[in-house]
């Protein structure tokens, strides 16, 4: 049986939740690989809406089990928040697993996340400032807090301690913050261990026993390929890696034993806080994108920068990720127009290009070459078929998978749990 990745195309925002909850009724487990509670997806159940931020959108389907792999960072406090608003609305949370190997977000992550961001001023990177970034510096520096300290007061005391003792520093001759207390910290994370007892396990032996016994297991990734911070718009970049490699590190499951790899598309180009993007609009139509797109952060509420669909980033999403299949979402957005245009290639210092271009200072240059498709009037979220579609919409999806050169196996043409076109099937 597969083990599938289903990660996003771009900058993330592509849809996955929609993605992730179409394919939850034929997996068994669901498992977060990377990123922490600075990624979210809505995910529409009949007239339900769910803004999920750190649990997988698996947990909506009652016969997935969602696991929150090694690789994910935690924090506790809105991991436990999101299960309990959850609970209130009827969901059951009690299947959930969490790798006691996941590193945890503390309160002194956030308080760094903030006050460097703001320190940086002009030269900002565009945090969510929920600690993301300290807290997977303090994992490549060996100075982490993992889920499973929470169990052993004495090795989670020794870890703050040798933790607080460089930040403090910072805090102080640097930020000039006061700095914070051992004793606080550590009582505040020890709150955590009881109500997160239940869920924590060994989910590396749990998924690839899972696959053993023939099990469909779908890997989920948050953000995008192009926030990835080996692959991305470094360093306008998340500090995990979302693409497809990501998820052997982020759960413990071998290479060998993916059989796809999903990319999640949307039939235009978004992205959140700074960084190069090249077919980025500041007019008319890129508002009319926002506003008929709902382009707007589920976790933060920021605006979404909006631009016309990308074919260089489509390839190179290809490439990075071996993508199988496309999930070409939010197609409906487009309807209306009476045409688009497609980014087929950049200039860049009076020549062109058609792959991405691994110089930083020529990606921050590069201007969108355009090819004009033909747009159509009707709204299609009553489409179950490619037939269904208006011509010219089926055209534009031919066009975007040859252009990106993976096939478009669904579509989503509105935002409801049922308003997808299944092309191929993911399974």
């Amino acid at each position: 049986m597969p083990a599938l990745v289903l990660l996003g195309a771009q900058w993330g925002d592509e849809g996955k939740g929609k993605a992730t909850d179409l394919l939850g009724g034929s997996v068994d487990y669901v498992a977060r690989y990377q990123g922490g509670n600075n990624a979210g997806h809505t995910v529409v159940v009949g007239d339900q809406k769910y803004a999920l931020h750190l649990l997988p959108s698996g947990v909506l389907s009652p016969e997935c089990t969602p696991v929150i792999g090694n690789g994910v960072v935690v924090d506790p406090s809105k991991l436990l928040s999101e299960v309990r608003e959850l609970n209130e609305r009827g969901i059951d949370t009690s299947r959930l697993l969490v790798s006691g190997n996941a590193h945890l977000i503390t309160g002194y992550h956030q308080t760094l996340d903030k006050v460097s961001e703001r320190f940086l001023g002009k030269r900002k990177i565009g945090t969510t400032g929920r600690g993301i970034g300290p807290a997977y510096a303090d994992k490549i520096n060996r100075q982490g807090v993992r889920v499973q300290d929470l169990f052993d007061e004495s090795i989670l005391r020794q870890k703050v301690e040798a933790a607080l003792d460089h930040k403090n520093q910072l805090l102080a001759k640097i930020y000039n913050r006061r700095g914070i207390e051992v004793e606080q910290a550590v009582e505040e994370l020890l709150g955590f261990a009881e109500p997160l007892r239940p869920y924590v396990c060994d989910t590396t032996l749990v998924l690839n026993q899972a696959l053993d016994d023939g099990k469909v297991v779908l890997f989920e990734g948050g953000q995008g390929t192009l926030l990835d911070v080996d692959h991305g718009t470094y360093p306008f970049v998340t500090s995990s890696n979302p693409t497809a490699g990501g998820a052997c590190t982020g759960t413990g499951v071998g290479p060998t034993r993916i059989d796809r790899v999903i990319g999640i598309l949307k039939a235009y180009t978004t992205r959140v806080g700074a960084g190069p993007f090249p077919t980025e609009l500041h007019d008319e139509d890129g508002e009319r994108l926002r506003t008929e797109g709902h382009e707007f952060g589920v976790t933060t509420g920021r605006d979404r920068r909006c631009g016309w669909f990308d074919a260089v980033i489509a390839r190179y999403a290809v490439r990075v990720n071996g993508i199988t299949d496309f999930f070409l979402t939010k197609l409906d957005v487009l309807s209306g127009w009476e045409r688009i245009p497609v980014c087929v290639g950049y200039r860049i210092d009076g020549r062109e290009v058609s792959e991405l271009p691994y110089n930083q200072s020529d990606f921050h240059h590069a201007e969108p070459v355009y090819e004009y498709l033909p747009g159509w009037q009707e709204p299609i979220s009553a489409a179950r078929s490619l037939s269904d579609l208006p011509k010219n919409a089926q055209s534009y999806v031919a066009a975007l998978e040859e252009m990106s050169g993976a096939r478009i196996s669904a579509v989503g043409v509105g935002p409801g749990r049922d308003e997808t076109i299944q092309v191929h099937s993911f399974l």
